[in-house]
Order: C-alpha cells, then sequence, then structure tokens
C-alpha cells in the first residue's frame, strides 16, 4: 500500500513539473513581440515572472507607453487540467502592478489588447480561435490601474486607482461566460489639493450575459478630478467638493435594477448652477442641510439602444436635487451619468 502511495506521489510531482514547463513555455509565447520579462523561473508553488512589462504598439492610440507592467507575477497551473492533456492555470498572483484600461469614445472597454485583441487570421482570411483557458483566481496586490476615458474628452480623461487590493475569479477564457466573482478595494487619486477617495467593488458578474450583481461604494472622491463628467452638470465648474456613492447593481437578462445614494459634501461651484439648477439655491441648501444627500434608482434594458445610464442617472439625479429645492424638474436631464456607467460599458 504504501509503495502505491509513494508512485502516486511520484507520478503527481512528474505532471506538476510537466504542467509547469508547459506553461512556461506558453506565458513566453503569449508575450508577443512587445512583451518582455527580467527573468522567469520555475519555483515550487509556480512559474514566477520579474520585470514583466508589456509595451502599446506603436501607432495604436493607445494613450500610454505600457499596456501591462509588474514587478512580480506567480502563475501557478492546474494540476488537474494538465493530467487531462490541457493547459489550466489555478491562481495568478500580481504584485506592484500596472494595467492600462481604454474606454473609446463609443463606450467600449479595452483591456491588454495585445493579449485580448484580435487574433491574427488563418491563411483562408478567417479569424484564428483563441485557446479555452480557464483561470481559478487572480489576486492583484499594491496594483494600479490608469483609466482612460476617451468617451468624455480627447485626448482621453485620466485617473488613477491606486493601493488595489483584488480577487476575480473563476475566468472561462476566452468566453467569459460564467459567474465572475469581484472583491476589489482601491484609492482614487484627486487633484493637487484634494482628498484621495475611497472605492469598493463586490459582487459577481457574468461578461458574457452581462448579468451582475453588485455592491459599489465610493467615499470622498475628489470632485475636482471627476470635472470632465460634470461638464455638461456644472456650468461654472466644481471648485471644491467630495462625492460619496453607495449603489446595488442587479441585471438580469439584460435588465437593470440599481438603488443607490450619492452624497454631496463640501461643494464649492463657480458661476453658473448644477444639473440646471440655479447655484444660489444650491448653495443655499448646502449652507443650511449640510452634505445633500440624493437617492435615486436606474432602470433600464442594457439592450435597448434609447437606454442610455448617462442619461438615466441625470434624470434621477436631477429630479431628486430639485424635489428637495422645490423646484421643476422639467427639461433638467444632463449629466451625472459618466461617472458610473463604466461599470456596464455603456
Amino acid at each position: 500500500m504504501g509503495a502505491i502511495a509513494l508512485t502516486l506521489l511520484v507520478l503527481l510531482a512528474v505532471a506538476w513539473q510537466l504542467a509547469m514547463k508547459q506553461l512556461q513555455r506558453e506565458i513566453v509565447a503569449q508575450l508577443g513581440p512587445r512583451g518582455e520579462v527580467a527573468s522567469i523561473s520555475l519555483s515550487w508553488n509556480g512559474v514566477e515572472l520579474r520585470g514583466l512589462r508589456i509595451a502599446a504598439a506603436p501607432k495604436s492610440g493607445w494613450p500610454t507607453a505600457d499596456e501591462l507592467r509588474a514587478e512580480r507575477m506567480l502563475v501557478a497551473p492546474d494540476l488537474w487540467a494538465a493530467l487531462r492533456g490541457r493547459i489550466g492555470v489555478r491562481r495568478i498572483v500580481v504584485d506592484g502592478g500596472y494595467i492600462a484600461l481604454l474606454r473609446t469614445r463609443d463606450g467600449a472597454l479595452r483591456v491588454l489588447p495585445s493579449l485580448l485583441g484580435p487574433s491574427p487570421g488563418r491563411r483562408d482570411g478567417t479569424a484564428a480561435e483563441p485557446p479555452s483557458l480557464r483561470i481559478g483566481e487572480v489576486r492583484l496586490r499594491d496594483t494600479e490601474v490608469a483609466w482612460f476615458d476617451a468617451s468624455v474628452r480627447q485626448p482621453p480623461l485620466a485617473l488613477r486607482l491606486t493601493g488595489i487590493d483584488a480577487r476575480l475569479g473563476p475566468l472561462p477564457l476566452p468566453a467569459l461566460d460564467a459567474a465572475t466573482a469581484v472583491d476589489l478595494q482601491a484609492m482614487i487619486e484627486g487633484s493637487r489639493t484634494g482628498p484621495r477617495g475611497k472605492l469598493a467593488i463586490e459582487g459577481e458578474v457574468t461578461h458574457a450575459s452581462r448579468d451582475a450583481d453588485l455592491k459599489v461604494q465610493l467615499r470622498q472622491v475628489d470632485l475636482v478630478v471627476l470635472q470632465p463628467y460634470l461638464s455638461r452638470v456644472a456650468d461654472g465648474g466644481v471648485k471644491a467638493g467630495r462625492l460619496d456613492l453607495d449603489l446595488r447593481a442587479r441585471v438580469q437578462r439584460q435588465q437593470l435594477h440599481a438603488p443607490g445614494r450619492i452624497t454631496l459634501t463640501g461643494l464649492e461651484l463657480g458661476a453658473g448652477g448644477f444639473a440646471g439648477l440655479p447655484r444660489q439655491a444650491l448653495v443655499a441648501m448646502a449652507g443650511q442641510s449640510g452634505p445633500i444627500e440624493l437617492d435615486f434608482t436606474l432602470e433600464g434594458r442594457l439592450d435597448d439602444p434609447a437606454f442610455s445610464l448617462n442619461e438615466n442617472l441625470a434624470t434621477r439625479f436631477a429630479a431628486a436635487l430639485a424635489e428637495k429645492l422645490g423646484l421643476s424638474v422639467g427639461g433638467v436631464v444632463e449629466g451625472l451619468g459618466s461617472v458610473i456607467k463604466g461599470l456596464f460599458g455603456r
């Protein structure tokens, strides 16, 4: 009995080594011509990469020099997938990472186009099918995300999320047709004199169907860095202020239901108004009651071309604000929805 157990252990050890070497070859192949790594080695728990960098393609319109960087990345193979002759990844851990995300003018989200973009076609002109790969979990530690949004201005608005600690998984690539759990905490960098905000996202999302159940929380986000999102709302600009947001977003069969609350604190406006409402009324309201708290609910079908989270949230937000001020809400539809519409790529 002991000999059988020892034999099984030896076979598993051999399978583990073969899986790691196969995974190492696959990683090197997938890095592509713009990928570079200072060192790559096999450790007892996976393939370790140091000094990883994937440069952006020249003349591609990518807003920064790199798509991805990581001081250290550990990729652990899935032993059971290897025993079935498949390539699988049990876990990816990224330390000291940097990743750039681009939201295009039409609202589409681009992430790692060199790895996740269209594959080169076959000789007969048809598109090549990307290989299937299941990643059990991705862990990000002390990572930075650079968010570039070309849908609100040119050149794209740049926001920085720093100190990210996140867990994502599983990720069935390329289909993304299973629910992926999300648990993320990050800091949102403010303006030069503004505060650093906090972001927390928890829940799950299925990319292929766009089903989702997410809790989103923002705390003490500097309104000045969100200025491009507010340009049509705050006629004279926002001089100072902080935003808190609590949102519970559920999407089933393309139907969105997302109740939430926005709190504005320390709001200072330039000349003009906010959401089409008089500046004097807002200043008086803020001075009398402190923070401005507004409840809203987003509803609509994501597959309806006429549905826009921008206008939907702007309408709800302005209506709630006008109701607090006792003003008419007729024609108040411009606004604030871009702050969160990136969650669903619309």
